[in-house]
């Protein structure tokens, strides 16, 4: 069964970072892409960046040039990278990979558990 688990994310100042982490596990047999979305109080979740297993990057607007989103493929991790955090940063930020277990033939979506990151002012 494959699975995604978070860790990181916490309470954290304004100005500050955080490197919240995704390690996939399981019988995989590729990943495709992995990636970081966020929802916030109220609102629809939204994409925060996705990388493809090339290592190409995409990034949602506001996020450009704060975050960074990175992956090991020997680890099956993704990290992300949140510099000059915001107080409107603060969300429910979750871990999603495209996976081609053992026994499937096409990726399957998954989701890590999600971590709240709360920024104060």
């Amino acid at each position: 069964q494959v699975q995604l688990v978070q860790s990181g994310g916490g309470l954290v100042q304004a100005g500050g970072s955080l490197r919240p982490s995704c390690v996939a596990s399981g019988s995989m047999f590729s990943i495709s892409a992995m990636g970081w979305y966020r929802q916030a109080p109220g609102k629809q979740r939204e994409l925060v960046a996705i990388i493809a297993s090339s290592g190409s990057t995409n990034y949602a607007d506001s996020m450009k040039g704060r975050f960074t989103i990175s992956r090991d493929n020997a680890k099956n991790t993704v990290y992300l990278q949140m510099s000059d955090l915001k107080p409107e940063d603060t969300a429910v930020y979750s871990c999603n990979a495209h996976i081609r277990t053992m026994t499937s033939v096409f990726d399957m979506e998954y989701w890590g558990q999600g971590t709240l990151v709360t920024v104060s002012s």
